[in-house]
């Protein structure tokens, strides 16, 4: 694949992921023609379609164009689907999202992070504080507030950020000049058998990185590599953070590194996203030290302060006096503890009211006694049924079942249609949505019926 691609018709299945719908816009910023299959429609692919994007929503062989230069599709879309069928049978050239990711970047100095959580934050910050530098291209797998986008397309990008997502393995098609390891914590053993495989394999995607890697304090131990800067809270590090003060909507601390110490404010709270402005900082200065780049210490503090953060991470909808509401990605254990803890440190005292959906059967059946003891953590819980995304169904995995094993007096499995008149009913004084499903369809309904006193 060239470095520019420009006049071809490229088909992207599963066209309306958060992923796909990135290298989607790039393609069609490049003066390419766009035609794409998802499931469901969303303000995603509305989006795209207003850039010129042809998208449909079954599986219709009919409507692919005569001519298609390849075909895009991500793992989420199963080889049995129709359409991918009918171009393996036509012998049209089919890349998978990660290897169309890596093409591009082989063609630019790159910045790659990755981490089972916080990547998508970090890669948001990096990008915010990078593109007071140079020309840039990012791929960044949320919508970054400060851009309204999950892609950054300047003219002329002379760098690339990418984030590295180890699902499937997919970040093993990139060699970025400098990497960073957010977290290591157990998960896809759906793909990976055991967390010594998923270990196995960060540690090959740090090989690959041809500069620095700069790693979480927690698991720098596992991760080899001849340049690996470590980052965390411990002064051993080689960046850490001191005298973390956190905030609703807000986050102050001291940014240590070699000799020097910058006082930095977040306009996002969460002390794990101290940590994901520590790496983004670490990395960008590794960076430009490599590539030969100004350093403006200086100016990237002034860029974590401008920072507003991704659509869907510790995302305020509603702050008022008596109600607050929260939206979230987590849909790991260890996301809901890390934003359950945060949001308890902000609002200790408060009623606490979660509302989960469950994402994938296959997660929930691996770390259901890990679910269960961090929703624990809340006040009152709700779940919402499992969704299965690409998965079929596991026989006794089920939403109940999960229930089961919570220990809380107040325990509810509910509907999507239940949930609104029940908040009205039961009211918290903190609501907060979690899960990476289809949970944020709810979120505009919440906002909208309880926005106002």
């Amino acid at each position: 694949m060239d470095e520019k691609i420009s006049g071809k018709t490229i088909y992207f299945l599963g066209i309306g992921g958060i992923g796909m719908s990135a290298l989607a816009r790039y393609f069609l910023q490049e003066g390419n023609t766009v035609y794409g299959y998802d499931l469901t429609p969303s303000d995603i692919t509305a989006s795209l379609a207003e850039r010129g994007a042809i998208i449909h929503y079954e599986e219709d062989i009919t409507a692919i164009p005569e001519q298609v230069d390849f075909v895009v599709y991500t793992p989420a879309v199963p080889k049995t689907h129709q359409e991918y069928i009918f171009f393996e049978e036509k012998n049209i050239p089919i890349y998978k999202r990660a290897a169309v990711l890596g093409m591009i970047s082989s063609h630019l100095p790159t910045i790659g992070i990755a981490g089972t959580h916080g990547k998508t934050t970090t890669t948001s910050m990096v990008t915010t504080l990078l593109h007071v530098q140079q020309p840039l291209l990012a791929f960044i797998g949320g919508i970054a507030k400060n851009f309204n986008a999950n892609v950054v397309i300047d003219d002329h990008a002379q760098m690339m950020v990418v984030e590295a997502d180890e699902f499937d393995r997919s970040f093993l098609t990139l060699h970025p000049e400098v990497g960073v390891i957010t977290s290591m914590d157990a998960d896809h053993l759906d793909i990976y058998g055991a967390k010594e495989q998923l270990v196995q394999s960060f540690q090959l995607y740090a090989a690959q990185v041809r500069g620095a890697v700069v790693v979480n304090e927690k698991i720098a131990a596992q991760i080899q590599h001849p340049h690996k800067l470590v980052y965390g809270l411990s002064s051993d590090c080689d960046y850490y953070a001191t005298d973390i003060q956190l905030l609703p909507n807000s986050a102050d601390f001291v940014l240590h590194y070699g000799n020097e110490s910058l006082p930095v404010h977040l306009s996002v709270s969460g002390s794990y996203n101290v940590l994901n402005a520590v790496a983004a900082f670490a990395s960008v200065r590794e960076f430009c030290q490599l590539r030969g780049l100004p350093m403006l210490p200086e100016q990237w503090v002034s860029e974590l302060s401008a920072f507003n953060g991704v659509k869907r991470r510790f995302d305020y909808r509603i702050e008022r006096p008596d109600f607050v509401y929260i939206d979230d990605y987590a849909h790991h254990p260890e996301e809901l503890r890390a934003f359950i803890t945060a949001v308890r440190k902000i609002y200790a005292g408060k009623h606490i009211c979660g509302i989960f959906q469950p994402h994938l059967y296959t997660r929930t059946r691996d770390f259901a006694p890990q679910f269960a003891e961090v929703l624990s953590m809340l006040d009152t819980v709700i779940l919402l049924d499992i969704y299965p995304a690409r998965e079929l169904p596991i026989p006794g995995i089920t939403s109940q079942y999960l229930l089961d094993m919570i220990q809380n007096a107040h325990k509810y499995l509910l509907t999507t249609e239940e949930v609104i008149p029940f908040i009205a009913q039961h009211r918290p004084d903190v609501l907060l949505t979690m899960g990476a499903g289809n949970i944020d369809r709810l979120v505009p309904k919440i906002e909208g019926t309880f926005a106002i006193v």
